[in-house]
C-alpha cells in the first residue's frame, strides 16, 4: 500500500500579485510516499497555457524574495486548477518547505509558460508515445486529459519508469479514472494505452524504458511495432541521463527533433531539475 494522504479544501479565488507571479493558494494535497506528492491551487483567469508546458512554482522566502524552480503543470489547459507534481529532497532549498504545504497556503506561480513538450512540436503521425521517469510524468497527466491530442493521433501510449512499485503515482488514473470518465472516456475509448516499468523490484514489467525499447519488449507487450519515424511521434520527460540515452536511441532511428518553429519527429523537455 502507498503511504497516501490527501488534503482537500473548497478553492478560494486566487490572490492578485503583480510582478513576475501569480499568488495562488493551495486547494489540495497528496502525499503519495515519503518522497513524492502532488498539490493543486487555484488558477487566475488569465494564465493561459498549452497542455505539456512548464511554469516557475515556488515559496516567498523570509527576506521577500521568490525560492522557484520549474514544474511540469500536470493539470490540462482546460482546468480551473492548476495541479503539479513533486519529489520531496530533504535538502533541497525548494522542496524541503515546499512538500510542507497546506490547504489554504499561498504560492507563486509563474506568469509565463514555457517549454517544448507541446503537440505543435510534432508533425502529424499516427502514434503519440510519451516516455517519462519519475516525476517526469507530470506532462503525461495534462496531455492524456487533452481531447487535442487524440483528434491528431490515433493511439496514444504512455510509459512511467520508476524505481518502486509504491512510486507508480496515478496508476490508477491511467488504468481506470481516464478510461470510465463521463466526458474523457468516449474521446479517448481504444487509444490510450499505459506501460508501467518498475526497475528496483519485482512487477510485471522490470527495467529501464530505453532497455526495453533496445529489446523490443515494450513492443511486443504493446501488440505496436516497433518506432517508425514516418509514423511514431515521441515526446521525452526524466532525468538527464534517461533522456540522453532516449534521445541517442531516437537519432539512431533516424529521428528528427522538433520545435514549436520547426516541427520534428520527438521532442524533450530539458528543465528538469531535482530541488
Amino acid at each position: 500500500m502507498n503511504d497516501v494522504s490527501i488534503l482537500v479544501a473548497p478553492a478560494p479565488a486566487p490572490v492578485k500579485a503583480g510582478g513576475a507571479f501569480f499568488v495562488e493558494t493551495v486547494t489540495s494535497v497528496q502525499h503519495w510516499t515519503g518522497s513524492l506528492f502532488s498539490f493543486r491551487t487555484t488558477r487566475d483567469p488569465a494564465l493561459r497555457f498549452q497542455s505539456g508546458q512548464f511554469v516557475m512554482v515556488g515559496l516567498e522566502k523570509e527576506d521577500g524574495k521568490p525560492l522557484v524552480r520549474a514544474y511540469s503543470i500536470a493539470s490540462p489547459a482546460w482546468h480551473d486548477e492548476l495541479e503539479f507534481y513533486s519529489i520531496k529532497v530533504a535538502d533541497g532549498p525548494l522542496t524541503s518547505r515546499l512538500q510542507n504545504i497546506k490547504v489554504g497556503d499561498p504560492v507563486l506561480i509563474g506568469r509565463k509558460p514555457t517549454g517544448t513538450l507541446v503537440l505543435d512540436g510534432l508533425r502529424p503521425g499516427k502514434r503519440l508515445w510519451m516516455l517519462g521517469t519519475g516525476t517526469g510524468l507530470a506532462p503525461w497527466l495534462s496531455l492524456a486529459r487533452d481531447p487535442e491530442v487524440y483528434e491528431r493521433f490515433e493511439q496514444v501510449i504512455v510509459t512511467h519508469t520508476v524505481r518502486e512499485v509504491a512510486d507508480l503515482n496515478y496508476r490508477e488514473l491511467f488504468e481506470t479514472e481516464l478510461p470510465n470518465d463521463e466526458i474523457l472516456g468516449e474521446i479517448i475509448a481504444g487509444k490510450l494505452r499505459y506501460y508501467p516499468t518498475v526497475t528496483r523490484e519485482p512487477f510485471r514489467t522490470q527495467g529501464r524504458i530505453t532497455d526495453l525499447i533496445a529489446s523490443g519488449q515494450l513492443f511486443a507487450d504493446l501488440g505496436l511495432p516497433a518506432f517508425d519515424p514516418a509514423v511514431d511521434r515521441v515526446m521525452l520527460c526524466g532525468g538527464p541521463s534517461v533522456l540522453a540515452d532516449l534521445k541517442q536511441q531516437l537519432l539512431d532511428l533516424g529521428y528528427e527533433e522538433g520545435s514549436v518553429s520547426s516541427p520534428g519527429d520527438f521532442v524533450l523537455e530539458r528543465a528538469f531539475v531535482e530541488t
